[in-house]
């Protein structure tokens, strides 16, 4: 089968995409507004591109409603800062609660009674009890299409101390338990089922 892409309606394309790039780590991310609101979204077109320096990338569509920026994109260009954080089993419920399209300037915190520490570097805060949190500024945002590639340095990260051994830099990944993103409305997946291939040298 030979699938023209560009051909396709909007919903196929990402359908397809969706379910054959898999599974998409997920960015909890927290930005905050002019008027101090603080918002907080999932996005699973997210990686990490680079460590000289420090490099992620977001990639955030419109409103499915609108047609309009969400929120998040409109925080990043005001204020060039925000926060990605890892999201555990434990947190996924709430997660998905965070994607829903709620009414501009109205908060998820409140609305799903999140809560929040002080980040070290950045103004938006963090999500308490994220195994990690990044602190974004952003680099660039482009614009292609629908679609807005938001490129960002991490100013600072902080990674709960039982997944972490500050001497030897060991991270227990597994331990931490996170969730990635899977094809349909509803599919996710555990990332503790590993297996190792050793690399030739």
């Amino acid at each position: 089968m030979e699938i023209d892409l560009p051909n396709l309606e909007p919903i196929e394309r990402y359908k397809f995409l969706t379910s054959v790039v898999v599974p998409r780590p997920i960015a909890w991310v927290t930005s905050l507004s002019p008027s101090g609101v603080v918002n907080a979204a999932p996005f699973s077109f997210f990686n990490v591109f680079g460590s000289k320096p420090p490099l992620v990338v977001l990639g955030i569509g419109n409103r499915p409603d609108t047609g309009e920026p969400k929120d998040t994109v409109l925080n990043i260009k005001a204020s060039g800062q925000f926060v990605i954080h890892t999201v555990s089993e434990a947190q996924a419920a709430l997660m998905v609660k965070t994607s829903t399209s709620l009414p501009h300037e109205e908060s998820e915190l409140a609305a799903y009674g999140l809560e929040t520490t002080p980040s070290a570097k950045v103004a938006p805060p963090r999500i308490a009890g994220a195994a990690v949190a990044l602190e974004c500024q952003l680099h660039s945002i482009q614009e292609i299409g629908q679609n807005r590639l938001i490129v960002a340095t991490v100013a600072h990260a902080a990674i709960d101390d039982s997944y972490y051994d500050s001497k030897s830099g060991y991270i227990d990944t597994a331990a931490m338990q996170l969730v990635g993103r899977m094809h349909g409305p509803s599919g996710y997946c555990r990332t503790d089922s590993l297996f190792e291939i050793e690399r030739p040298n």
